[in-house]
């Protein structure tokens, strides 16, 4: 089982140095990254960064906006040349029915046209996407789920405090949830902590991915004392269940 690392956990490192944020994810034993922007790089320049440290692209966190009709091609070429299959929008203002609608709208038709290319649209949720929207009487999840054309990356412990069951949410949407972020911490979401000593059920999550071929990306909040520390204690407690 291989366990990628969410770059956002090393923003301050990343944001000097790209490259130093991909050595030390070679360095504390993770087989790939899942990227949070490119801080300026080229895409030549990225690909290069990941062989040298021996890294696979387990997907991308990139901004949602119309303007990718204005540059598309050159998008597209950017994500196979750094061999990324997956596009992940990291969260979206929804919370109106007219933003939501043109949400829907836009991935509707972007979705299959990355899908044409060999790239898969993608959704990652945090805690507001599973409860009701004040005043407009929808679920943005249940409303991406139904109307719209793409994936989920389940963030299990967003979900998990939104009150939702990870476990069945991951079998609710089998084959639309190609991976997961892991992470832990208090049931209220108020503090972050590494995988095995907060309250959300991450062994049994790991079972579950495990048990389903899906990826597992560790991505943590809390990144005292430092962010290397901080992911490498993850990476030991996930090869701990093995």
């Amino acid at each position: 089982m291989g366990y990628g690392v969410q770059i956002y956990c090393m923003k301050e490192i990343a944001r000097n140095n790209l490259e130093d944020a991909l050595e030390i994810a070679e360095r504390v034993g993770y087989d790939g990254v899942e990227f949070a922007g490119f801080y300026g790089h080229t895409a030549e320049e990225v690909r290069d960064m990941l062989d040298r440290h021996h890294l696979k692209v387990y997907g991308a966190h990139l901004g949602f906006s119309d303007s990718i009709w204005d540059y598309f091609d050159e998008f597209v070429r950017y994500q196979k040349t750094i061999g990324n299959t997956r596009c992940i929008i990291p969260g979206h203002d929804l919370y109106t029915r007219e933003k939501l609608d043109s949400f829907i709208e836009t991935c509707n038709k972007l979705s299959p046209k990355l899908r044409a290319e060999g790239i898969d649209l993608i959704y990652h949720n945090h805690n507001r996407e599973f409860l009701p929207v004040p005043e407009e009487g929808y679920i943005v999840h249940e409303e991406l789920e139904k109307r719209c054309d793409i994936l989920f990356e389940i963030d299990t412990y967003w979900a998990y405090v939104a009150g939702r069951d990870p476990l069945a949410l991951l079998d609710h949407f089998g084959d639309r949830v190609p991976l997961i972020h892991i992470k832990d911490g208090s049931a209220d979401g108020k503090i972050g902590c590494p995988l095995g000593r907060g309250e959300a059920p991450v062994a049994d999550i790991w079972k579950k991915a495990r048990d389903t071929g899906r990826d597992v990306v560790v991505e943590i909040e809390n990144r005292k004392p430092s962010s290397e520390e901080v992911i490498r204690l993850c990476l030991e407690y996930m090869r701990s269940l093995e």
